[in-house]
């Protein structure tokens, strides 16, 4: 069978005309050139000085603080999401399309536009941000909350999706006969659905971290850069870069290095149908 498996994939291979394989190295060359370049020229003797530096430490203390805070809230939110999602097949289509369109419009959206939302939603005199600071005297944009409000916001579609696609593929026979030997709701969800699309959620959590780790235009937008309460990795990265090169070069190696490591760690888990 593995024999077989490997012929066919052999095959396919040979199979590609050469004018499949010549964009598809001019693709491949678009893609990882810039890497290596990064690598190439990347200031590896100063690397553990420049990243010591106390305003890229908090940087990057921040980042990675706000982007786990951002998954934990994308996790309590957007694994109920996925399940409404699921369930909307039976919807009827117009408010079946409308609510995927909702839930997807932030991967498709330029970050920048969602940061101006969030400040047209929670500034001082948005919908919600007006009534918030008139009754209660709370001023979300320009702080570490509206960082985590604008990591969420970008990053949670990712969690939603993939956790959505697990559930689509599991095996639904098991809750109903869970259910049938008289488990509740709660009890059919905890002890079984969780467990089934687990794979799912956890590869949906660390692209969900990432993409809130990587997070630019919405974050800058609504929160603004203030060393030590708003100014993430991404954000100290621009900056550098118009200060000292080598740093900017620094921190954007890091974030590469994380990008990359959790693709590997993914592996194919977070592409349906396919398998490592």
């Amino acid at each position: 069978m593995a024999r077989s498996d490997g012929r066919r994939r052999g095959r396919s291979v040979r199979g590609l005309a050469p004018l499949v394989w010549i964009p598809a190295g001019i693709a491949l060359a678009l893609l990882v050139l810039p890497l290596v370049a990064l690598a190439v020229r990347a200031p590896w003797a100063r690397l553990p000085a420049l990243l010591a530096r106390s305003e890229i430490a908090s940087a990057l203390a921040l980042s990675l603080g706000t982007a786990l805070l951002s998954t934990l809230i994308a996790l309590v939110l957007g694994i109920p999401l996925a399940l409404v999602l699921v369930r909307s097949a039976a919807w009827p289509a117009v408010p079946r399309r409308v609510l995927r369109a909702l839930v997807t419009v932030p991967l498709v959206l330029p970050p920048v536009v969602g940061g101006v939302a969030l400040l047209l939603l929670l500034g001082r005199r948005g919908l919600i941000g007006g009534a918030l600071d008139a009754w209660w005297g709370l001023t979300i944009p320009f702080t570490t909350t509206a960082v985590v409000i604008a990591q969420v916001f970008v990053a949670m579609p990712f969690l939603v999706l993939a956790v959505e696609g697990a559930v689509r593929a599991s095996d639904r026979r098991f809750e109903q006969v869970a259910a049938t030997l008289g488990g509740s709701r709660a009890t059919v969800f905890l002890r079984v659905t969780l467990p089934l699309v687990a794979p799912g959620v956890s590869a949906g959590a660390v692209l969900c971290f990432t993409r809130a780790l990587g997070e630019f235009g919405a974050t800058i937008t609504f929160a603004g850069s203030f060393p030590g309460v708003t100014q993430t990795l991404p954000i100290a990265t621009y900056l550098e870069l118009q200060r000292d090169p080598d740093a900017a070069i620094a921190l954007s190696l890091v974030l590469m290095i994380v990008s990359v490591v959790v693709l590997v760690a993914l592996r194919d888990r977070w592409m349906p149908g396919v398998s490592a």
